[in-house]
């Protein structure tokens, strides 16, 4: 069975692409949560320095040294960038997009000068061919393997147990650091072996979706989770989960419009994003468009209080047309304010005239005296 498992293309074309989603939501989610998220970028295409360096120095293409390699060149990138920022002349995200197309050049001259000849190119590199992960095995128990999937669920399940073992460490170092500091769990170190891990799952993903499409699958199932949540045990499921869906329904629709598998992927990451972002039940655009409108009618109910106490001291008319003349609102606008005030049982009706109840004028006395 587990034979005709890995004999089968589209089972391990989906399953790198799940690996790949796995590996890449549990470094991601706490980079997005610290503000980092674009670091994963500036590592992503500096890496490419990385690998061309260490095929220089070592005829490698692939293997350990060349994923060590790669990790270095990440890894610099990201000191070099924090050791500019230091300097005060330029800010983070300026220092990133300094250091990162700089490197990433560089890389792509060596490519050129030295490695014409050899399959190894910036647009492999960065795009990716997850359709083609099956043709690259390793036999296995038996069976011919994808080295894609082997080398993806080696970092899935290094990247799992380093979340567990340190998640405590994670948590105080993402969303305290000083506190973290102070109580001696080197907040520098955890997220420096975050950014390590970042690092080689990023090399990890490059047969599979490139490294442009594993940004995306490292920032926007993370960001789509903290629309969702606020919990951080959560919120990684929840970018786990968005991301696992991401990739079979990117799968199941580049098959059906004939179109990149690892782009559709990338491109579901965005459309899970944009649903969250619309119709989240705290955060989204809905939810606040619908908070905005329900605290304008609470203010419109609490000037209809206000206004009819008024009229009832001065023995003026408290019915519908004389609201919207004397406030000078739209019918729907009054129509709408004296159904919240009923709804709050600040007024009742009385034939077609609004009176206060108790509450209502208990209200009005508030709001006379702010």
């Amino acid at each position: 069975m587990m034979v005709a498992l890995f004999e089968n293309i589209t089972a391990m074309i989906v399953l790198t692409g799940v690996l790949v989603a796995l590996a890449a939501a549990l470094p991601g989610t706490f980079l997005v949560l610290r503000g980092s998220a674009m670091l994963t970028d500036a590592i992503s295409h500096a890496i490419v320095l990385g690998i061309v360096l260490v095929f220089l120095a070592t005829g490698a293409l692939s293997g350990p040294v060349q994923l060590a390699g790669a990790a270095l060149a990440g890894l610099a990138t990201v000191a070099l960038s924090e050791l500019l920022a230091r300097t005060r002349l330029v800010a983070m995200d300026a220092a990133i997009g300094l250091v990162f197309p700089a490197l990433f050049a560089l890389g792509v001259l060596l490519i050129n000068l030295f490695a014409r000849d050899v399959h190894l190119d910036e647009h492999t590199v960065l795009l990716g061919e997850i359709g083609f992960v099956w043709l690259d095995t390793r036999p296995v128990a038996g069976a011919e393997v994808p080295l894609a999937v082997l080398s993806l669920a080696a970092v899935l399940t290094l990247n799992a147990g380093f979340v567990a073992l340190f998640w405590k460490e994670l948590k105080l170092a993402v969303f305290d650091p000083a506190l973290a500091a102070a109580l001696g769990f080197a907040p520098a170190l955890v997220i420096g072996a975050l950014l390590t891990l970042t690092s080689v799952t990023a090399v990890a993903a490059f047969d599979a979706v490139g490294a442009i499409l594993f940004i995306a699958f490292v920032i926007v199932p993370p960001a789509t989770a903290a629309l969702l949540t606020r919990r951080l045990g959560r919120m990684l499921a929840l970018a786990m989960a968005v991301g696992v869906g991401s990739a079979l329904s990117g799968y199941a629709l580049a098959l059906r419009w004939d179109v990149s598998i690892g782009g559709m992927m990338a491109a579901m990451t965005g459309a899970f994003f944009l649903a969250a972002l619309v119709f989240a039940p705290e955060q989204g655009m809905l939810a606040q468009a619908l908070g905005r409108r329900s605290a304008r009618a609470d203010r419109d109910a609490a000037a209809l209080v206000v206004h009819l106490a008024q009229n009832a001291k001065a023995g003026a008319a408290d019915t519908l047309d004389a609201l919207v003349s004397n406030l000078r609102w739209p019918e729907p606008r009054a129509r709408a304010a004296v159904l919240r005030a009923l709804d709050r049982g600040l007024v009742q009706r009385a034939d077609a005239h609004l009176r206060l109840t108790d509450k209502g004028a208990a209200t009005a006395r508030q709001l006379a005296q702010r």
